[in-house]
């Protein structure tokens, strides 16, 4: 799907928007890591908001990681994204269907939990690391990405998230939606908002994914300013890892040598990567160079 996110002005420039039919996206998470349904969504919607809060970013490169753990079941997500539309994520247990009693809805709330925390770092190349944390608010994801622009970017947000599942476990639709009130904004942009009456965006794409045709439907003094495409990608590689077991103690190396092998596998893609023991060997080469 060409062109899935628009970003664009709206309320005479009072507002900025971000619209993303995220369904292809959330279906190449889903099928990467088997998520079964509940997974499915919360993993769905933070990779979308993060996906969304990468092309925030200003400069080429520049990185967002989204943590959230709740307490709940499903364990930690988390995802990363960057300037170039690329996103990747997990959840440690891809394998929750959960509903709320006596409904069809999907229980993101209770898998997710809210005993814990949403935490954003932003990798700003050569500038120090900007993190900053707010306490869940639901687990249901919307909620906690509004909250944490309201309280720790002091940016009056909304946030619209959702992921529909079908009866044979795909993606039926997905799609997440952030605006944000600009400095200059009037009370009158305020009320504009607050009377929107926003329906699941979920549901709404499901009924017609025309991007430009909701956000006329919203805003029918839009103007885009950009269009992009996100994916899911992720970046490791055979190199990455053997870095990484460069970083490892000695003793860990050794102790890794007398085995035949270690097979390490990628949390964000589930591909796994052999290493013998001449990898080893050569690592531990290497480190002992390095020191």
């Amino acid at each position: 799907m060409k062109n899935n996110v628009l970003i664009a002005t709206a309320l005479n420039e009072h507002a900025r928007i971000y619209l993303f039919n995220s369904k292809e996206m959330v279906e190449e998470a889903r099928k990467l890591h088997d998520l079964w349904p509940t997974s499915c969504a919360a993993l769905g919607r933070t990779l979308a908001v993060t996906a969304l809060m990468g092309l925030m970013q200003k400069d080429d490169n520049e990185v967002v990681t989204v943590t959230i753990n709740g307490g709940g079941p499903i364990g930690t997500i988390l995802c990363v994204a960057n300037s170039a539309g690329e996103v990747k994520g997990f959840c440690g247990d891809p394998k929750i269907y959960m509903t709320y009693d006596g409904m069809h809805k999907l229980a993101v709330g209770k898998a997710v939990g809210t005993n814990g925390y949403l935490k954003v770092t932003k990798n700003l190349k050569l500038k120090q690391n900007y993190t900053s944390q707010v306490d869940l608010q639901s687990g249901e994801i919307g909620d906690d990405f509004a909250y944490y622009f309201s309280v720790s970017e002091q940016v009056p947000t909304i946030v619209s998230v959702g992921v529909l599942v079908d009866t044979d476990s795909t993606v039926r639709s997905s799609g997440a939606m952030i605006i944000e009130l600009l400095p200059g904004h009037s009370e009158e942009d305020i009320v504009y908002l607050e009377n929107l009456h926003l329906k699941p965006i979920s549901s709404v794409f499901a009924e017609n994914d025309d991007l430009h045709a909701y956000l006329k439907e919203l805003f029918p003094d839009a103007e885009i300013l950009e269009e992009k495409n996100v994916k899911y990608h992720c970046d490791c590689s055979r190199e990455r890892f053997m870095r990484n077991l460069l970083t490892l103690p000695k003793k860990d190396l050794e102790e890794i040598a007398e085995d035949d092998h270690i097979d390490i596998k990628c949390e964000f893609c589930d591909k796994t990567y052999r290493f013998d023991k001449e990898d080893i060997k050569k690592v531990m080469s290497y480190a002992s160079y390095k020191g």
